[in-house]
């Protein structure tokens, strides 16, 4: 067994998140995440031993799925599915815990592909400002600004909501 393939196998679950932030779409981020590793296996010559895989991953994930929208830009009748819609996230909490996360979730989704990107790697996988700037190949003050906008749209949104259901 390669060093990738023992390596992808513990990244699969934060991979998954990663490719949902992208196309906002569980079926979706599965092809994403499938097309994704499979490109690394076949690719691994290209991987750097020493360096992180993951970082690796996310770059070869973004790429991909940056490829699949220029293509589905040409596509007619090709749409993203409204999160709302999609599977729920699972949380260890109570049934009113986890629905306030897929409310979270959901309010993910509506924001803008940078924002939701630079939230979930940095707030989510506990990525540095660094590390996420070299993953989406964006300068760091982009990453400070796109997370700090992120964070204060999500807010809004979420507070918007508690306000409509009282």
């Amino acid at each position: 067994m390669s060093d990738i393939s023992k390596g992808l196998v513990p990244l699969l679950p934060r991979l998954r998140r990663f490719a949902w932030s992208l196309t906002r779409d569980w079926p979706d981020a599965d092809d994403l995440l499938q097309t994704s590793c499979t490109r690394a296996l076949s690719r691994a010559d290209q991987w750097q031993k020493g360096t992180r895989l993951d970082a690796w991953m996310y770059r070869l994930m973004r790429n991909i799925w940056i490829d699949e929208t220029r293509k589905r830009t040409v596509r007619v009748g090709q749409g993203v599915e409204n999160t709302a819609h999609s599977d729920t996230l699972l949380t260890s909490g109570d049934s009113e815990t986890t629905a306030y996360a897929n409310q979270v979730l959901a309010k993910i989704a509506l924001l803008p592909e940078g924002f939701s990107s630079v939230l979930l790697l940095v707030a989510v996988e506990g990525h540095s400002y660094a590390e996420t700037a070299e993953i989406l190949d964006i300068p760091i003050g982009t990453v400070m600004s796109r997370l700090s906008s992120a964070r204060q749209k999500l807010k809004a949104a979420l507070a918007d909501q508690k306000g409509a259901r009282k």
